[in-house]
């Protein structure tokens, strides 16, 4: 259901910053591409078909962290030096995972299909991290940039249900941030094989925090709605 009082946007145009973020997300999604020409023999083609479930699961990652990126300079359009500064490292952690995600991806498709994959010793480990890093750099930069809106409320006039609604973002992502950590403990331990199923359990954050924020900015509605 829609909000009583709906978060304001302070952007109406899109800003320099906003304009080159969407092109490195754009050349992002590029690199991801099965194949740059169309198959010419079957096995090309089936070559091209098996890519194509590691390039899905990719692309929408990208486009998950794409959304939450233009929703924030939507909401705030910020352009000070610290938030300038966040965006850019996300961009440059953005860029830098491409070729290891579609890689982790790709041997995830590979065992949906059968396909056995010989990991050298220590490989399966190394994996792991390198995913959790990413996944935590992305999505706690992305908590620091809420939280960086959130200590500029006043100078933003956020009102009572938007400050909710930021410190929401900055939860949700922060949580989001912790399982990269706790994978890549996992994957240091005996129980390297659940390394990946930690994931999984993001379902229990992503439904408690909306609801507990969620209470809370009705009841800031209600309160505003009144006065």
């Amino acid at each position: 259901m829609p909000h009583a009082i709906p978060f304001r946007n302070r952007a109406h145009e899109v800003s320099r910053m906003e304009a080159f973020s969407d092109v490195i997300f754009g050349f992002a999604i590029s690199l991801l591409v099965v194949s740059l020409e169309a198959p010419k023999t079957y096995a090309q083609m089936m070559e091209m078909l098996r890519g194509f479930l590691p390039f899905a699961i990719c692309f929408w990652l990208f486009i998950d962290i794409w959304f939450e990126h233009h929703h924030f300079y939507k909401r705030y359009a910020l352009q000070d030096k610290v938030t300038m500064f966040l965006n850019t490292l996300l961009l440059f952690v953005i860029l830098f995972y491409v070729y290891p995600l579609k890689y982790v991806f790709t041997l995830f498709a590979m065992g949906i299909f059968g396909e056995h994959v010989q990991l050298p010793p220590g490989g399966q480990t190394f994996l792991f991290t390198i995913y959790g890093i990413g996944l935590t750099s992305v999505f706690w930069i992305l908590a620091a940039m809420y939280r960086r809106a959130w200590q500029l409320r006043a100078e933003l006039g956020l009102n009572e249900v938007e400050v909710i609604d930021t410190r929401e973002s900055v939860y949700d992502n922060f949580f989001m941030g912790v399982f990269g950590i706790i994978s890549i403990v996992i994957a240091h331990s005996r129980f390297v094989a659940l390394s990946g199923l930690i994931y999984f359990f993001i379902a229990i954050p992503k439904t408690a925090v909306p609801w507990i924020m969620g209470t809370k900015r009705r009841k800031a509605e209600e309160a505003m709605l009144a006065a």
